[in-house]
């Protein structure tokens, strides 16, 4: 049985490749500014997208949407103020949950939640 890392990595590389073949452009993975940590920071159609992967076991008592509590939304609300001013960048932004379940033959399937935290600077 794989390690939740690992879990974790292969659900982040599957959540890459959906958001690819539905026509978003990778700007970062894994990026990090000291305590800070992004998932993945994608582009489509002006749009910058903060996207956090969460990957869980199908039938597990947890849904990938249940693991983004207010903390969560907090931390990710500061990676990305702190990603704006390294990078400079100026598009509209939103925040995306890539929810990664793994079936018990070890196939994943990838639902994309856009907004799934609202936030107002």
């Amino acid at each position: 049985m794989a390690s939740a890392s690992e879990t974790g990595a292969r659900g982040e590389r599957a959540a890459v490749e959906y958001l690819r073949q539905a026509g978003y452009e990778i700007c970062a993975l894994n990026w990090r500014a000291g305590r800070y940590e992004l998932d993945i920071v994608a582009r489509k159609d002006w749009i910058l997208h903060f996207v956090e992967v969460k990957t869980r076991r199908r039938g597990s008592l947890t849904s990938p949407e249940d693991a983004i509590t207010p903390q969560k939304f907090r931390a990710l609300q500061r990676a990305a103020t702190a990603y704006l001013a390294r990078t400079g960048c100026e598009l509209e932004f939103q925040f995306d949950l890539a929810a990664v379940e793994t079936a018990p033959d070890g196939t994943m399937t990838v639902r994309l939640v856009e907004h799934a935290m609202e936030f107002h600077w």
